[in-house]
């Protein structure tokens, strides 16, 4: 299972929100379904932030969207970004 997730942060917002997506990146790698979990940061637009993930299955990714770090992200939603990030689910193909 793949997940890509877009985040615009607040150009006024962004070093907190860096801490925050950082944070869960630390936290996430000691996951057991999470295969990989890379955060990459915009180069011409520093306020964009882009996670790639890679999941085992449904209930990884289910048990990893309950953790308290989690949590901590979606209380930035709608203070601290631009917009709701964009979540894609894909397969390879």
């Amino acid at each position: 299972m793949y997940i890509t997730a877009i985040i615009k942060a607040k150009e006024e917002h962004r070093e907190e929100v860096l801490e925050t997506l950082q944070n869960m990146v630390r936290e996430t790698i000691k996951e057991e379904a999470s295969e990989q979990y890379t955060l990459h940061q915009g180069i011409e637009d520093h306020n964009t932030f882009v996670f790639y993930e890679i999941w085992k299955n449904e209930d990884g990714l289910a048990g990893h969207n309950e953790q308290p770090y989690i949590k901590a992200f979606g209380n930035l939603i709608n203070e601290k970004l631009q917009e709701p990030p964009q979540i894609y689910v894909t397969q390879a193909i």
